[in-house]
């Protein structure tokens, strides 16, 4: 039992350090972009969610080591990609405000690199000193892997979650300042037009006396 939870614990750990939450701020008519050095079959999960910034859009692309777009949306407010490497090299994937000349956008994004290498060449096996982990057929292994990634899957839906909620929150609050400062601007002008109707009907009520 022990060893089982410690299985489970370890490769928790380790798929938790591959897993990463960003926020960034891309201007008007530029672009973010980063990179990742991957192996063939590895895997990247790559999650967005626009949060600030003219219609809460953005584009985003991943490209493979040869320049070729392997995902690719224009103007999208969220979006969520899972891609398996066909080949070893550098990924790029960016987030492009290129077409806004004014607004800048505020993107969150989390990134999971699950390292199909580290599964094959038994690196997290040592660490553990269990021999039943010799075997990379094994059914336990299967059934942690299956876990582990089930856990991320979760993790990365309540953070899109959170996300969508912050955006909500935030497009609610600014309509509400905006009604305020709407019915602000209303009143003020309906009470310059009630000192403008008073101030005239007394003007033109009152009695010229002829000297």
């Amino acid at each position: 039992m022990l060893g089982k939870l410690a299985i489970l614990l370890a490769t928790l750990l380790v798929t938790l350090q591959l897993t990463a939450a960003f926020n960034l701020v891309v201007p008007a008519q530029e672009r973010r972009c980063f990179f990742e050095d991957l192996e063939k079959e590895d895997n990247i999960h790559v999650s967005f969610q626009v949060g600030e910034g003219g219609h809460l859009d953005i584009d985003f692309w991943v490209s493979d080591p040869n320049g070729i777009f392997v995902e690719d949306v224009k103007k999208s407010a969220s979006a969520s990609f899972l891609h398996v490497a066909k080949m070893n090299g550098k990924y790029e994937y960016c987030f492009s405000n290129v077409f806004s000349t004014i607004t800048e956008k505020s993107v969150g994004f989390n990134f999971q690199a699950v390292r199909n290498s580290a599964w094959q060449n038994d690196e997290i096996y040592p660490l553990l000193c269990i021999p039943c982990l010799s075997h990379p057929a094994d059914p336990l292994e299967k059934e942690i892997r299956e876990l582990a990634a089930g856990i991320e899957e979760i993790r990365n839906e309540q953070e899109y979650t959170l996300a969508r909620e912050r955006t909500h929150r935030n497009t609610a609050e600014s309509t509400n300042s905006r009604v305020v400062w709407w019915s602000l601007f209303q009143t003020g002008i309906l009470f310059l037009i009630c000192v403008f109707q008073i101030t005239y009907l007394k003007r033109f009520f009152e009695v010229k006396r002829v000297v």
